[in-house]
């Protein structure tokens, strides 16, 4: 009986460490221009909650929540930064001062910050796409989606393998090519997508605007432009989109095993 209690109280342990383990606190910077390294277009999720980390974008861990002073946000993290942990910076002027970027721009530099990996389901209301689907280009994101239905094929997770949808966009900011879905219809013997337009056709894209804010006046411009904008916003959910704020310690792996030791 004793060791059934003991066994409980240490997987108990286990999985509560586990949870603790994932969370991290990191100096985070505000970033006004969307990109994405992997081809995610901004014309089809928030470009105002994206997370620019400075490790390698893998196809399960594409959202984190970010947390600080009580806020919370879902963030995707769609690009790899050069070192520094970069966030939207609407994302950042709402966790420093509670309000979007837009209404009451604030100016300030790298800020600690709690964060964590979650469910990519916390982010499916950034992504506009039918079931939330991730909508990457099928001109320039072959080498990520291959490598993510390589890792399905292998018998591994692979989210981002179940959830895609492509393309006939060029760039990650929308102003090349056609507005319309592709199929990878034969893969892995073909790694190229089928489009009604030729794939990659480099005409003028103008029916799917992507904006920034720009930092630190709150201006929305024009992606890949300087000029301002007075039109309306893109396709992006309220500053207040909250996470939960769960407050966790780093876990200790040798703690474990101390404990089973001396037992």
């Amino acid at each position: 009986m004793r060791s059934s209690i003991l066994c409980a109280a240490l997987s108990a342990l286990f999985y509560a460490a586990q949870s603790a383990a994932a969370t991290t606190t990191v100096p985070v910077t505000p970033h006004d221009s969307y990109s994405s390294s992997v081809g995610v277009l901004g014309c089809k999720i928030n470009t105002n909650r994206v997370a620019y980390w400075p490790i390698a974008i893998d196809c399960n861990n594409i959202c984190v929540s970010l947390s600080y002073s009580g806020r919370s946000v879902y963030l995707l993290r769609i690009d790899r930064s050069g070192g520094a942990h970069d966030v939207s910076y609407d994302a950042w002027n709402y966790l420093i001062t509670g309000k979007s970027a837009s209404s009451d721009p604030t100016a300030g530099g790298a800020v600690d910050m709690e964060t964590e990996n979650v469910d990519v389901s916390k982010c499916a209301s950034l992504i506009n796409t039918s079931g939330s689907a991730l909508p990457l280009s099928a001109a320039n994101s072959m080498n990520y989606l291959n490598m993510c239905l390589e890792e399905k094929a292998a018998g591994n997770d692979s989210w981002v393998a179940d959830n895609y949808i492509l393309y006939n966009i060029m760039d990650p900011i929308c102003t090349y090519g056609h507005d319309e879905k592709c199929a990878l219809t034969d893969w892995p013997a073909q790694n190229q997508a089928s489009c009604p337009h030729i794939l990659g056709d480099p005409v003028s894209l103008t029916s799917d605007p992507v904006y920034n804010i720009r930092y630190p006046t709150g201006e929305k411009v024009l992606a890949g432009s300087s000029v301002s904008s007075s039109s309306s916003s893109p396709s992006t959910s309220d500053s207040s989109t909250s996470a939960g704020s769960p407050s966790f310690a780093f876990f200790q792996p040798l703690l474990l095993l101390s404990i089973i030791s001396i037992l």
